[in-house]
């Protein structure tokens, strides 16, 4: 089955200007930042070309997403969206910022789940909110939510809770049943949840994506909000564009002030992607799926030490390097020794002191390479 990834070739991938290919000295090879090595979408490239053509680079018309992303949850995911409760922005975490001044007051607490995304913590602190940190819990089967801590926290005056869903670094998909759980917690204290469903369309077969919103709707919860856009999916972080669904008439009034445009390449290439782009997502999250079993093949023959899950969802995996036993933090050891950038775990949260995060959005070959420079560094 070819995919997105085949025929890419490193030398291709060191022309690129974007940071993952410039932060660090050539003879680096980078599965740090979540950016993948494929190449774009036909479909896409065809829509920003023919803007090119037509010299049409001007502001972006806001929203021409709204049906064509209205369109693709409804066919992804069975999940009705009302247009008319969309607001656009230049990308989730702008959103998050917005978001966050138009539902909590300055001094709010807002609750996240370690080890987490490291900009929730530096966007939360930047609109002048505290972060209130619930730590997943870690059981033999994988990582859970705690649901006592979600509710100490919500019964302690947390306003807000930012859940990722799919989960960064984790890839963790929570399910009906939980998000029901969570559900029942922010009726109960009043507490607005926004999910971050960036990774939603990388979900895996056998683990279904199920929309926080489409939950809170069934539950009659109104102050629910979600955050998505192509951009991981589709690879198009350099786009700006990002979509805000607000769970409720009355949510969508409060968001009514939220200023944040979008660029008009990245409304156009969304369109693109919610349109036509479901053909080459699938092949990519086939080859994706089968780099999350590479991966943790390679470890169990190269790194044994190293304790890996296969996510649910998305092209990240977070590494847990505790019994490799290393004298410096496992990251810098990886790149002085191995020349092989990887995201410092302690970034999302304390209790990742000891782990990396490693993007295998890239071809086969590339990633034995990573996995490769990992083992020698240890040698």
């Amino acid at each position: 089955m070819s995919s997105p990834f085949d025929g890419v070739t490193l030398e291709q991938l060191r022309a690129r200007g974007s940071t993952k290919w410039t932060a660090y000295p050539p003879d680096v090879l980078p599965a740090w930042i979540a950016e993948m090595d494929c190449a774009l979408d036909p479909a896409i490239r065809a829509t920003l070309a023919d803007a090119i053509e037509r010299d049409d680079t001007g502001y972006a018309s806001k929203t021409r997403l709204d049906a064509p992303f209205a369109r693709y949850v409804a066919a992804a995911f069975d999940w009705t969206v009302d247009p008319a409760r969309l607001t656009p922005a230049a990308d989730v975490l702008a959103a998050l910022a917005e978001v966050l001044r138009a539902v909590t007051e300055p001094g709010a607490a807002v609750v996240i789940n370690s080890p987490v995304y490291p900009p929730f913590y530096r966007v939360i602190g930047a609109v002048g909110r505290s972060v209130c940190d619930v730590p997943l819990l870690r059981e033999d089967d994988g990582w859970s939510l705690d649901f006592d801590g979600l509710e100490r926290a919500f019964a302690g005056g947390a306003r807000a809770y930012v859940l990722c869903s799919p989960h960064n670094p984790l890839g963790r998909v929570f399910d009906e049943s939980e998000l029901e759980r969570v559900v029942e917690l922010a009726q109960r204290y009043r507490v607005n949840v926004i999910a971050d469903e960036i990774h939603a369309p990388l979900a895996y077969a056998g683990t279904p994506f199920v929309p926080f919103l489409a939950v809170s709707e069934r539950l009659g919860y109104d102050d629910g909000v979600a955050l998505w856009s192509a951009s991981k999916a589709w690879n198009l972080a350099g786009l700006k564009c990002a979509t805000i669904v607000a769970g409720s008439e009355g949510m969508h009034r409060r968001l009514r002030a939220i200023h944040s445009d979008p660029s008009h390449f990245g409304v156009l290439a969304g369109m693109a992607a919610y349109d036509h782009g479901r053909p080459w997502l699938a092949a990519l999250v086939a080859q994706l799926d089968r780099n999350r079993f590479l991966l943790r093949d390679l470890l169990a023959d190269r790194l044994p030490g190293v304790r890996y899950e296969p996510p649910q969802a998305g092209y990240l995996a977070w590494l847990d390097c505790t019994e490799l036993e290393l004298d410096a933090q496992p990251v810098d050891l990886f790149l002085t020794r191995g020349r092989v950038a990887l995201s410092r775990g302690r970034d999302f949260g304390e209790s990742g002191a000891a782990c990396v995060r490693l993007n295998f959005g890239t071809t086969p070959a590339i990633l034995t390479e990573v996995v490769e420079r990992m083992r020698r560094s240890l040698s």
